[in-house]
């Protein structure tokens, strides 16, 4: 598995289905078929844009903003610069042919310069570019090892005794992170322990053997000084996860995290006040929690918030907003006795007296303010709004909104909710789509009322439409109203869509994300037929026609589907989890299932109970499997072992395996978001309409 305010309905009329045969879905080639009413086409998908990470100057004259290519032109990131008066945005970076990921993570260093990160030639380095002209320039990074595995007793090949004296060189680093302090005097780098001559030769030799969780090589920080060039090291143990500024400069928050995959025995996370003028002696405040993860400082430097694993019992990664008083280090939890009935979703800002919290509630995604001990929620001028960022005197603010009709869209204003202007840059979409008519609709399961969108094609009101309900990961995951190219896609191609949110999703509360523990695939998929059964009887859908897809989490639940009911004449599985024991002992991290249902192997039972698999030998509904072979998070093996056991007990079953995709690529490539892989997301939804057209004709 993968861990992950108000009502807006839009208006539809409705109109008496039209009695005689249905519609067929459009069997043209989705690549090519643009309907008459103007969606997109499988091939319009791969020239979407998207951006991310808006960054305001301090003087809040000029906004940077990460722009992501779209899949046709490489899916590359580069940095644009918006003017706030509402001047048309100019792309700052370019990336040589030789660099197939781009520049990103752009941070103002003052006014007058930006710093961010790209690769060039062997590794990614940190990257200065003055505002008032010039070429961007690499910052040239060295540090003498202190980790250097081939100087070890026992390393192979065996050193020659004239080499037992050599002293090592400095060698250049590879930044994987970086922040800014407020005053620009000190940038916080987070940088992994580099590869030494020595081992180098090593690989070189194939003495290259992996003794597992044994890695010496830690991500450290180091203090640079951005006039100088120098940097000095910060005794903060590996693995540093993230920093944050005082808003004075003069000291900063450390969270560190033990190396070599400690988290997954136990939350490992430390947290460390390290001085500036002090970084070899940083300070450890033991009463932080070691779940902290996203922190900042108040405006006054007295306080740090930051969010951490919620005091109720709830899924890893559920969190509670707490404030650490920096002079006694005591901890209070702001949000726990305020039983928020949405999910905190990561995001915070700390301005003048008031607190900013990302806010996730039902299927809209905002902000949260806190005042004088109080959560207010904020809505925006969309459905979804995110990254938020502010100038130096929070006297303006940048923020990204976006709605299930509108692409991501860059806003200037006060605050969210006040009056915004939107920024001038590149368009999104290729063309403008047609608006998607998001519903967001409501049915009861076991006494609990289930929340979900509901989206239908123009000619929805005569005719019975084919549908597909569309399973979110997680569990602890949610739909909510965002810009998804998949869905006016397959809209386009005749399908209405329904996205579920079952109990175990965010966004409800407390009690309904954790309604699922050690029942998976039990009331959640309760839930989804309810669900499904409530759109059948109230909506124009036809009920011989009904398919259901899902990744990741989603995934695992098309494999429950699968076992348990033959409605659906098509199953789409990404990234499935299908046999609970084998995948907790090959996945990347097991802390978040072991919440559900513990170790597998004390809880034999109940892991098998809530593992697909073992409800294949009534498996009756053709079945798709999309897998990234470079998943580590729910590893190719799971379809693999799926595919079997399909193909042994005589049920249809395809599998696609996608080469070099993780978890997270394949996903984005399938949704219409720009990746590197030029074609394995057209390939995907071309794949899935085709296979649910072939199942809807017959066997």
């Amino acid at each position: 598995m993968s861990a992950p305010l108000l009502r807006a309905i839009a208006p539809f009329i409705w109109c008496a289905a039209v009695a005689g045969s249905p519609p067929a879905v459009a069997a043209s080639d989705p690549q090519l078929l643009e309907s008459s009413s103007g969606f997109p086409t499988n091939e319009d998908l791969r020239h979407v844009r998207s951006l991310a990470d808006p960054r305001l100057a301090p003087d809040g004259a000029r906004v940077l903003v990460q722009v992501a290519d779209s899949t046709a032109e490489g899916g590359r990131t580069h940095l644009w610069l918006a003017g706030a008066s509402g001047s048309e945005a100019r792309q700052l970076t370019f990336s040589p042919e030789s660099d197939k990921a781009g520049e990103r993570h752009g941070r103002w260093l003052g006014s007058d310069a930006v710093l961010f990160l790209a690769k060039r030639a062997e590794r990614t380095q940190l990257f200065r570019l003055p505002m008032a002209g010039g070429e961007a320039r690499a910052i040239e990074l060295k540090i003498t090892p202190t980790v250097d595995a081939s100087r070890d007793a026992d390393a192979l090949p065996p050193r020659k005794e004239a080499q037992s004296e050599d002293h090592p060189e400095p060698v250049p680093l590879e930044v994987e992170d970086f922040e800014v302090a407020p005053d620009a005097k000190h940038v916080a780098l987070l940088a992994r322990d580099p590869e030494t001559p020595g081992e180098k030769k090593q690989k070189d030799a194939k003495a290259d053997v992996v003794l597992v969780d044994h890695d010496p090589h830690g991500v450290r920080l180091y203090l640079l000084d951005p006039a100088t060039s120098a940097l000095t090291p910060v005794a903060v143990p590996a693995d540093v996860r993230h920093v944050a500024w005082a808003h004075d400069g003069s000291q900063l928050l450390v969270v560190s995290a033990g190396p070599n995959h400690q988290d997954d025995l136990g939350p490992s996370a430390r947290a460390w006040r390290v001085a500036v003028d002090h970084p070899a002696a940083p300070l450890e405040w033991p009463q932080v929690p070691r779940t902290i993860g996203p922190a900042r400082w108040s405006a006054d430097d007295r306080e740090v918030y930051f969010l951490a694993q919620a005091s109720r019992d709830a899924p890893p990664g559920y969190a509670d907003l707490y404030a650490l008083d920096v002079s006694t280090g005591q901890v209070r939890n702001l949000s726990g006795p305020a039983h928020l009935a949405g999910a905190l979703d990561g995001e915070l800002l700390a301005l003048a007296d008031e607190t900013w919290v990302g806010l996730q509630a039902g299927t809209r995604s905002a902000y949260a303010r806190l005042r004088q001990g109080a959560f207010e929620p904020v809505a925006g001028e969309t459905p979804v709004i995110s990254a938020l960022d502010c100038d130096r005197a929070a006297s303006a603010c940048v923020w990204i909104g976006e709605g299930p009709a509108q692409p991501r869209t860059l806003y200037l204003g006060t605050r969210p909710g006040a009056t915004a202007a939107r920024l001038a840059l590149p368009a999104m979409t290729p063309r403008p789509w047609p608006d998607v008519g998001a519903q967001v609709i409501e049915w009861h399961s076991d006494r609990l009322t289930i929340e979900g969108l509901l989206f239908l094609p123009p000619h929805a009101a005569g005719a019975r439409l084919p549908l597909i309900v569309d399973v979110h990961g997680g569990p602890t995951g949610a739909w909510t109203q965002r810009f998804d190219p998949l869905v006016p896609f397959l809209l386009g191609q005749g399908f209405a869509v329904l996205r579920p949110n079952p109990r175990g999703s965010t966004g409800y509360g407390a009690g309904f994300v954790a309604a699922n523990k050690n029942d998976l695939g039990g009331g959640d998929y309760r839930d989804i037929m309810a669900g499904t059964d409530a759109v059948v009887a109230r909506f124009p859908v036809d009920p011989a026609r009904l398919a259901l897809m899902g990744y990741s989490y989603g995934g695992e639940m098309a494999g429950f589907v699968e076992g348990k009911t033959d409605r659906f004449k098509a199953v789409i599985s990404g990234a499935p989890v299908i046999d609970q024991q084998s995948e907790y002992g090959t996945e990347d991290e097991s802390w978040y299932d072991r919440w559900f249902y513990g170790k597998p192997w004390e809880n034999v039972e109940a892991a098998w109970r809530q593992s697909p698999l073992a409800g294949v030998a009534r498996a009756r509904s053709r079945f798709l499997l999309l897998q990234g072979e470079a998943d580590v998070t729910d590893p190719l093996g799971q379809s693999l072992e799926m595919y079997r056991a399909l193909r042994q007990v005589g049920v249809h079953v395809e599998l696609a395996q996608y080469p070099r995709d993780g978890h997270g690529q394949l996903s984005q490539a399938l949704h219409g978001m720009p990746t590197t892989e030029p074609w394995h997301g057209l390939d995907a939804r071309r794949r899935i309409v085709r296979f649910i057209e072939a199942s809807f004709a017959g066997p």
